[in-house]
């Protein structure tokens, strides 16, 4: 026990051996900042790599949308950040407060100046419940929950499982979000739940989104959609949730075509996707672009102005979908490109905005959509994908994982892109 907690002392930076300046600091330790971290340590050396994250406990993110149905537990999907971070690389146990890319160096809410030769920002993005009327102080009610949060997606499954009749409500935002296909996977595995305990006849599902369309991808969309008629399942477009009223189990929503007109649903269950926005310590510093997001480029992930600074996932301005498989691909494209940087050259490698998100359509079935930065498929296995397919499912809910925790985090798994050329006899 006296070595470990040495050892634990050593890795965080309240302890010994932290120092003000690495050769790569990361900020963030989520799925890119852990990745890109342990792609740095074999570049550089473990003791030149540091990484800024405040959080004790690390999520598994892409599984919530399973514990929301009960099909897996919350407790599965985390794991101590000190078991995640590469060892020897230093972790700093603090926020991001400040950037100074001009001085190479940032500071950190504990007052710390950490200064870089190249900085890689891994922020992710905010959820802002609190931009919806109500929220977050209406999840206290029960009847309600969100599978974006650890904090409420607990409260998803014992909505579904107390439904007895009524409406199901489901919703998106009006924002970017982070995985496109998870507010509707769940309205997908309520229907299937409803089925299979009885009581779908009383209950009316409604899926309601301020998007134009029911996905990005047409060819996705269009299968989404034969389910939804199968299922009778109802979508209704243009329609944004402003206020939910808990206490009287109401919700709220703008039609978008309409500006100004506003429809009061009632529900006997909802599941809030909260608007997401970029972290707020990018909005107004000189890495920002007007929206907020981190300015690079879509091809390389270097930033627009300072050279030596590159971003990864969710927290970008890249024009492609926030998810965990964007994060992989990134992340081979970025150690390709800041290798050629160390060396004195060019970045050559190019990232084609492939993305994927596994859309769980039941217990067992999932449409696995994969997509570039045109909305065109980019499909890694050679059947038609845009079919439910039970294979899809334990890859989503298994195998995915697996990837996760000892491929992606460990700086090993950098998207299915040389797999797919195999799969398609190098017809891609």
């Amino acid at each position: 026990v006296f070595f470990s907690v040495i050892s634990s002392h050593i890795h965080t930076s309240s302890g010994l051996g932290a120092k003000d300046h690495y050769k790569v600091l990361v900020l963030g330790g989520g799925s890119g900042g852990i990745t890109m971290a342990a792609r740095m340590k074999r570049k550089v050396g473990a003791q030149n790599v540091a990484v800024v994250e405040p959080s004790e406990v690390h999520y598994y993110q892409p599984i919530w949308t399973l514990v929301g149905a009960g099909a897996k537990s919350v407790a599965s999907s985390g794991r101590p950040t000190a078991s995640v971070i590469p060892s020897g690389v230093m972790w700093v146990k603090s926020k991001v407060a400040e950037f100074d890319p001009k001085n190479n160096t940032v500071h950190t809410d504990s007052g710390k100046k950490i200064s870089y030769d190249y900085l890689i920002v891994a922020l992710g993005l905010e959820l802002h419940y609190e931009k919806i009327k109500g929220l977050p102080e209406g999840f206290e009610h029960p009847k309600i929950g969100s599978n974006y949060s650890v904090k409420t997606v607990e409260k998803t499954w014992n909505a579904l499982k107390n439904f007895k009749e009524g409406n199901a409500l489901f919703t998106f935002p009006n924002t970017p979000v982070k995985c496109g296909g998870a507010p509707q996977k769940i309205m997908y595995l309520s229907d299937a739940f409803l089925r299979k305990t009885g009581k779908r006849s009383k209950a009316n599902i409604i899926y309601n989104t301020p998007s134009p369309k029911l996905f990005g991808v047409k060819k996705y969309a269009d299968a989404l959609w034969e389910i939804v008629k199968k299922r009778d399942l109802n979508i209704n477009l243009r329609h944004n949730l402003i206020e939910v009223r808990a206490d009287k189990q109401e919700a709220v929503f703008e039609n978008l075509d309409k500006p100004g007109e506003t429809k009061v649903y009632k529900y006997d269950m909802i599941h809030v996707t909260p608007p997401m926005g970029p972290p707020a310590v990018l909005k107004g510093s000189l890495l920002d672009d007007e929206a907020g997001w981190l300015d690079v480029n879509k091809n390389t992930l270097q930033h627009k102005t300072y050279a030596n600074v590159f971003g990864i996932g969710d927290c970008t301005n890249l024009p492609t979908s926030k998810t965990a498989a964007a994060v992989a691909a990134q992340s081979a494209v970025l150690d390709r490109n800041i290798s050629r940087i160390l060396k004195k050259q060019t970045p050559d490698k190019i990232y084609d905005g492939y993305t994927s998100c596994p859309l769980v359509t039941s217990y067992n079935t999932v449409i696995l959509a994969e997509f570039d930065y045109d909305g065109q498929p980019l499909e890694t296995f050679p059947v038609d994908q845009s079919k439910e397919s039970r294979v899809m499912y334990h890859m989503k809910a298994d195998f995915m994982p697996l990837l996760y925790w000892h491929g992606l985090l460990k700086g090993f798994w950098g998207g299915p892109g040389p797999y797919r050329t195999i799969m398609h006899l190098g017809m891609k």
